[in-house]
């Protein structure tokens, strides 16, 4: 049952990228499929993998969030 909850959240993580148009919500989604789908692997004992997915798709999601706020900031 914890596969099929954690399954779950990480569909709605994608689907919370792909429907919003906000760079915030789009953010934030991102964050909880990233978190989701870490937390699955240590489900699965995969810790390390987890831990080095979780800091590269911070990093990414951290670039991604910046640049995208600053191309929706940009009046030109």
């Amino acid at each position: 049952i914890l596969y099929f909850f954690l399954g779950v959240c990480l569909v709605l993580g994608a689907l919370a990228v792909a429907s919003n148009p906000s760079p915030y919500y789009g953010v934030l989604g991102l964050l909880v499929g990233s978190v989701v789908g870490c937390g699955w692997l240590v489900s699965l004992g995969a810790s390390f993998i987890s831990l080095a997915l979780f800091l590269v798709y911070l990093g990414g999601i951290l670039v991604v969030f910046v640049y995208s706020v600053l191309l929706a900031v940009d009046p030109y």
